[in-house]
């Protein structure tokens, strides 16, 4: 007996004939491109494009781990290089993840295994920069807000990824992933310079602790990314009577991303235990694992 196939051979086929479409520029990215124009040149000809993203994947994700084995419980503070690794290692990631499609085209290895691997580490990495973002201010301290930190984000990059497969291209904003990864790597610089009890300082006039503010930005960001990603999901459709490329409802995909979200919210309230109090970085993981392969299989579709 035969082992199924993943893929029927009408789906095969679709696959051979994917093109990437990407849309519109972050504020940030034209003035970077010019640096990651000159880095390309940098990068030998004979370097595989998957090779790049790997090691920019790698670079991010141990120094985030790093982060994670000194903060298990997100309250305690590491070691100031520690946040200097995570702020530069994200760095790298960012830059390599923004020439290993410039070095598919130039050696003409372009393909939409590429394409998958590439958003396969992007994901992941989304999990690592939510919870070592959540680390660097000890969020920790409010069980409830890094909880909505951290799978606010997860929900975001497979949103970005649902209006891709309702409209067939990936539409950047004037603000999007760019844009918050400097944000990230600014709250690492910040924690190495004054401490990760730098944020639990009060803001003057205002009352509030330092750590409020990145919760803002992420809260009024998601808003907005939400605004925007929902408007192509509901107008944008590109299949037959505006359905999605695949054909079919352009609110199919909201079932799997849901159950993954609220069965993470009722383990996390309901837990005799505290599992995500007492474990949350490895809780995070977890869950962020399971995202991670769910919004794979969306890229897929």
């Amino acid at each position: 007996m035969g082992f199924l196939r993943p893929l029927s051979e009408a789906q095969l086929k679709r696959l051979e004939e994917h093109k990437y479409r990407a849309s519109g520029r972050s504020l940030l990215e034209p003035p970077l491109q010019v640096f990651w124009g000159w880095l390309l040149k940098l990068v030998p000809i004979w370097m595989a494009p998957n090779t790049i993203t790997l090691l920019g994947l790698a670079t991010n994700v141990l120094s985030i781990l790093l982060l994670v084995y000194y903060c298990p419980s997100a309250t305690e503070q590491a070691p100031s290089y520690v946040y200097v690794l995570c702020g530069l290692g994200l760095f790298i990631y960012q830059s390599l993840d923004a020439i290993d499609g410039k070095q598919a085209r130039r050696t003409n290895s372009s393909s939409p295994l590429g394409e998958l691997f590439d958003h396969g580490c992007d994901s992941f990495s989304t999990v690592m920069l939510g919870l070592g973002s959540c680390l660097a201010v000890r969020l920790g301290t409010n069980s409830e807000l890094m909880f909505f930190c951290c799978f606010i984000g997860l929900f975001l990059f497979y949103c970005a990824h649902w209006q891709t497969y309702v409209s067939g291209s990936l539409r950047f904003a004037k603000i999007d992933v760019t844009e918050v990864q400097i944000c990230i790597m600014l709250i690492f610089f910040l924690s190495a310079i004054g401490g990760a009890t730098l944020w639990e300082s009060e803001i003057p006039v205002l009352g509030i602790r330092m750590k409020i503010i990145p919760v803002l930005g992420i809260t009024l960001g998601a808003i907005y990314s939400c605004s925007n990603y929902f408007r192509v999901i509901f107008t944008g459709g590109t299949g037959k009577n505006g359905s999605t490329i695949a054909g079919t409802s352009v609110l199919s995909p909201a079932t799997h991303i849901g159950l993954v979200i609220i069965l993470a919210a009722m383990i996390h309230k309901k837990s005799t235990t505290h599992l995500f109090e007492e474990h949350p970085c490895l809780y995070v993981l977890a869950f962020g694992c399971v995202t991670s392969k769910v919004t794979n299989k969306l890229v897929v579709c």
